[in-house]
């Protein structure tokens, strides 16, 4: 079964996608979509090409998603590449064609150039519909391959922050399994109304936000990007009934609201939060302020999306906790992948049909990355005896302090319930005693000095814990999905003040 099988799902007059300049029935867009995949075909694409994309949230990116992984496999990149990147992650995924806004992209149409990709230029025409053209073909089938649950329907690649990015690819069945589990975690129904604020070019916006709204026949919102000045009045006028986001988007609605509730909040039948730590203090500031509840959820590429998440009242949701496994069984194994009990710190590893089956080209990766039919994630964590689990850091994070192992996410915690503090980053830094000593960055929303937030770091810490210094940043560099780097942090640190 394709992904494009979601589009079935929905009744055929009812909104799929509402990008605020034009709504699209589900019988629409299903047409769009084979329209578009005989398209590609007809240029000589087939089972098996990797099929790029560097298009903004909209309409156009979900309907080249959908055809081309119908015909192959969707590549899709992130648009504000450099063209040194698109050469990179072109040239990496072995990209035979790039669909591309029409007259825009240059970065990336030069890095196309230099590969010799087939480029297609895709626009909305003056009915609303999504157009390809391309001035060249391929040599290919002139019909659409049969798929089948197994075959690659999206490559994406690891985010790169500790290593150089891995290839991931995703089967149809990785992502459907996914987009239901979502579906199926939040009792979505048609009626419901998704606010996609995430970029499509990753799994949490594409498999979240917008397969698992279609996997019910509801309606996904989808504006150009996340804008606070515009986003409340969104919310009201489209009847939102939830959003996803990660704690960055959350930290900046909470700072523009100022302890108010904004008109269109109580339409929201849930918060959800993913693919970077949500600290308690904010998950409450969410709820008194939004009055809805907010659901941690933990998700990762490799297992095309989600893996927990806390579930819907009247079931407990539990701060700093991602909740037990949705439909994907979690385990916490030791250095030799042995199980450890509930309440043992371990590497958190997982089995389920949404899990890839390994990365592509990496023989090495998956030898370490597989244990006993288990996927370790590198994310160290614990689960409580009703098998919710709790993240303490990632593996490759972790700082060494003469022999004690200390999670960075603890101190980040620990700094965000001070109320000067916006947002913070832990990390590693050489120690010419003790090998690495710990450092954090900060950004802060009201006055603070780095002695007060020392201070501050001592009446809930342990000494070898906190942190000898602290840097107040006006940013912290994070991925274009939100997730801090903290390794970027400390190299960024670390030069300027060389």
């Amino acid at each position: 079964m394709m992904i494009r099988s979601l589009l079935d799902n929905g009744e055929r007059k009812h909104p799929a996608v509402d990008t605020l300049n034009g709504t699209m029935t589900y019988q629409e867009l299903a047409d769009q979509v084979d329209k578009l995949a005989a398209y590609l075909t007809e240029i000589g694409l087939d089972r098996g090409d990797r099929i790029a994309m560097a298009l903004p949230n909209g309409l156009e990116v979900i309907a080249s998603f959908l055809a081309a992984s119908t015909v192959g496999t969707a590549a899709p990149l992130n648009p504000s590449y450099t063209r040194d990147e698109f050469k990179f992650y072109l040239e990496d995924t072995s990209a035979r064609a790039l669909i591309l806004p029409k007259d825009t992209s240059e970065e990336a149409r030069a890095a196309a150039t230099d590969g010799k990709i087939l480029i297609i230029d895709a626009s909305i025409d003056g009915d609303g519909r999504v157009r390809f053209n391309s001035s060249g073909r391929l040599n290919g089938a002139a019909a659409i391959a049969a798929t089948s649950n197994d075959d690659i329907a999206l490559i994406l690649h690891t985010s790169g922050t500790t290593s150089r990015p891995k290839r991931v690819p995703l089967s149809h069945a990785n992502v459907l399994t996914s987009a239901r589990n979502v579906a199926n975690t939040y009792q979505l129904t048609g009626q419901d109304i998704s606010l996609c604020v995430m970029p499509l070019f990753h799994v949490h916006g594409l498999v979240a936000s917008t397969l698992a709204t279609f996997a019910t026949g509801g309606t996904v919102v989808v504006p150009p990007k996340f804008n606070p000045l515009s986003f409340w009045s969104t919310v009201r006028e489209q009847r939102a009934s939830w959003y996803s986001a990660v704690p960055t988007i959350h930290q900046v609605l909470l700072s523009r609201a100022k302890g108010t509730r904004p008109a269109g909040a109580e339409q929201l039948r849930f918060i959800r939060s993913c693919s970077a730590a949500l600290a308690p203090q904010v998950m409450s500031d969410l709820e008194s302020t939004f009055g809805a509840p907010v659901l941690e959820a933990y998700g990762m590429t490799e297992a095309a999306h989600q893996m927990a998440s806390n579930p819907l009242p009247p079931l407990e949701r539990k701060p700093g906790s991602v909740g037990p496994g949705t439909a994907v069984e979690i385990a916490i194994l030791d250095e030799k992948g042995n199980l450890l009990p509930p309440g043992t710190v371990g590497e958190v590893s997982i089995k389920g049909a949404n899990v890839f089956s390994g990365y592509e080209g990496n023989a090495e990766a998956n030898a370490e990355s597989f244990s006993n039919g288990w996927f370790r994630t590198g994310d160290q964590g614990t689960l409580d005896d009703k098998g919710y689990l709790t993240l303490v850091g990632r593996l490759k994070e972790l700082i060494n302090r003469g022999g004690e192992k200390i999670s960075p996410r603890e101190i980040d915690e620990a700094l965000l319930r001070h109320p000067s503090v916006a947002e913070a980053c832990c990390f590693g830094i050489p120690d010419r005693v003790y090998g690495e000593g710990v450092a954090a960055a900060v950004v802060l929303k009201e006055e603070a000095t780095e002695k007060e937030l020392i201070a501050h770091c001592r009446a809930s810490l342990s000494d070898f814990k906190c942190p000898t210094r602290i840097y107040i940043l006006e940013s912290i560099p994070r991925t274009a999905t939100g997730k801090i780097q903290r390794r970027n942090v400390a190299a960024a640190i670390a030069g300027a003040n060389k």
